[in-house]
């Protein structure tokens, strides 16, 4: 720790509610008990054992716990006071804390062991900060949403190792996340439907219930998220399927062409059967009361086999009628429904249909997203509801750090205004997941933030927190740069939805890109600005010093997002009427394109299983 650390100003994600200095320091002794105050200690020793584990990293003390406060005052170091060690409930009272430092000890307040592990997630943060001499203060806190959860997209196309979701969950836990999902399509290891995974290294049975009980231990919600009525295209591609698409051989939708099936047609019986099929096999490894079953972007209902019934009923009523089925398969397995909230959004005429036991995720991604409107309409029509943004990190390689933090806020502020239920910070992994998973890290640090308190982490320095506390850089070095990585589209003069002009210049063909850029105008002058940017970050990279075990990864999995993002800029260039210079000919392009590739398979195996690898690389286009 550097010298005179007691000084700084606690650095704290979440930051909390209500904080107060008191002035002076309490030195950590070596010896000292931590003691369990509580009426079943057991249920609270998780919770010590962690507190435990960060005093010897981060202080160089050895504290034992011991489940009596009848211990003499003068050797208690940590007291952990618990009034309830039963269930954490959903309440956010429940979930609440105090936590002091005085001259005499440290002391943990809770009504719950949730309360008591968020408690210790704080006290685990000024440690890291002030080593063995931590200020004295006073800490009052508790959330704006019971539920504050993120979502990992693991179907297009990366499905993390176990260690690297170990290590997911341990980060998230530590920024008093509750609870997490893993969007599947088909990356679940179906018994009765082995082919639509075979290639995609999935989650095995064993592995989801592994990863639940650790989520569990950590107070938080493994929750189950799998697609059933769109995005089924790894379904229905192949021949024991297909004939259950609503479009078989393709068809136009408002997206354009697609060449492959893409929705379940909700009018054919064994639709609804193949969605039984899949809860049956999904839910058992779950011991979550919560279920997401998708339900989104359905673009091509109505352009096939459900025509003539889209067109006498409306295409919103077909829709609702197939929505109302999944949902009775939910129920009978004792689950309460997720769904995103996209299409009954757009036919609000038929949102008083839906049962009031189901939960609508009200999703968007950009920073301007109507989550005011559109909480207002639910809010409105007693439909519990969650607010979901995003950490913007897809379509972007590099990220876009003003819209994720003016999404995330945004979804925040208006959630609680509206009576949202929970708040969901999305992670999408379009078009092959190109982005490494450290993109991501620092608006998940923003997200957990204000889902906790918008209020106090509206401002927050967010730069300065995820470099101490997610990528252990206390020169706040680390932070910075990935910003400012996450910035490199704000010096584009025209906006690209959804993500950035250089991401969808690696991922589109050239005629896509011209109908994704609308014929904004590619210049000279932003190209240079551009590139003269990713020259600053790319210098940078090696000089970041961070204290995480897989250090060299982060730097390495940097360096590869930036050299993905050259190469987007070299095929924007190609665009360019004005450009000057043949440089970034084809065999240019192509050369450069090999070397990514090789990368993107190493970067991409260092976390990732292999399975949908190649396809990923599929994306990077020539």
């Amino acid at each position: 720790m550097p010298k005179q650390s007691h000084l700084l100003s606690p650095c704290l994600v979440p930051e909390p509610r209500a904080m107060t200095p008191y002035g002076g320091v309490l030195e950590l002794q070596p010896d000292r008990l931590i003691v369990l105050k509580t009426s079943t200690p057991a249920q609270g020793f998780f919770e010590a054992q962690e507190a435990q584990r960060a005093l010897s990293r981060y202080s160089r003390v050895t504290w034992h716990i011991h489940a009596s406060d009848a211990a003499p005052a003068e050797t208690i170091g940590l007291l952990i006071a618990i009034r309830d060690a039963g269930d954490a409930g959903r309440g956010t009272e429940r979930q609440s804390y105090t936590l002091d430092v005085t001259s005499e000890r440290i002391t943990i307040a809770a009504p719950t062991t949730a309360g008591a592990f968020y408690g210790v997630m704080t006290l685990t943060q000024l440690l890291r900060q002030y080593g063995g001499v931590l200020p004295l203060l006073h800490i009052e806190d508790a959330p704006d949403f019971a539920r504050r959860g993120v979502m990992l997209d693991i179907s297009r196309d990366k499905v993390p190792t176990m260690k690297t979701l170990f290590e997911l969950v341990d980060l998230l836990a530590e920024l008093k996340i509750n609870e997490f999902q893993l969007y599947t399509e088909h990356t679940f290891a179906f018994r009765r439907h082995p082919v639509v995974w075979a290639n995609a290294s999935p989650m095995m049975g064993e592995e989801i219930m592994q990863l639940d009980a650790y989520c569990r231990a950590r107070h938080m919600d493994l929750v189950p998220n799998q697609n059933c009525f769109g995005h089924m295209r790894r379904w229905l591609i192949h021949d024991a399927y297909r004939h259950l698409a609503e479009c078989p051989n393709g068809c136009e939708t408002p997206w354009g062409y697609f060449a492959e099936p893409f929705t379940l047609c909700p009018g054919d019986p064994g639709s609804i059967k193949l969605v039984e099929e899949i809860f049956e096999e999904v839910l058992p490894h779950y011991t979550s009361r919560f279920f997401n079953v998708g339900c989104d972007e359905t673009v091509d209902l109505g352009n096939g086999r459900s025509k003539a019934e889209v067109e006498a009923k409306g295409v919103g009523r077909v829709y609702l009628d197939f929505l109302l089925q999944i949902y009775e398969r939910v129920k009978r397995h004792g689950r309460t429904m997720q769904f995103w909230g996209d299409i009954i959004m757009a036919h609000p005429e038929l949102v008083a249909e839906l049962p009031k036991d189901v939960i609508a995720m009200e999703w968007g991604y950009e920073y301007d997203h109507p989550f005011a409107d559109h909480g207002a309409k639910f809010a409105a029509s007693g439909i519990p509801f969650y607010v979901c943004g995003g950490t913007s990190s897809w379509n972007s390689i590099g990220g876009r750090t003003d819209n994720a933090i003016g999404n995330l806020l945004n979804a925040a502020e208006n959630g609680k205004r509206h009576g949202a239920v929970g708040f969901l910070n999305t992670d999408w992994g379009d078009y092959g997941h190109l982005q490494p998973l450290p993109v991501s890290y620092l608006p998940y640090a923003y997200g957990a933030g204000v889902s906790w308190c918008a209020a106090s982490n509206r401002d927050m320095d967010v730069a300065r927190a995820a470099s101490l506390h997610i990528f252990a850089d206390p020169s706040g070095a680390t932070g910075k740069f990935a910003y400012d990585l996450g910035n490199v589209y704000t010096h584009i003069p025209f906006r690209t939805y959804n993500g950035t002009a250089y991401a969808y210049a690696v991922t589109l063909s050239a005629e896509a890109l011209q109908r994704r850029l609308k014929e904004a105008p590619i210049e000279r002058r932003w190209l240079t600005r551009v590139n003269k940017e990713l020259d600053r970050l790319e210098a940078i990279v090696p000089t970041l010093k961070m204290q995480r075990e897989d250090a060299a990864l982060v730097r390495r999995e940097f360096a590869y997002a930036i050299h993905l993002m050259r190469y987007g800029m070299a095929r924007l260039e190609r665009l360019s009427a004005a450009r000057s210079r043949v440089a970034a000919d084809l065999k240019v392009i192509e050369r450069e394109r090999r070397k990514l590739i090789a990368e993107h398979h190493r970067v991409w195996l260092a976390r990732n299983r292999p399975g949908g690898m190649e396809d990923s690389a599929k994306n990077i286009q020539r």
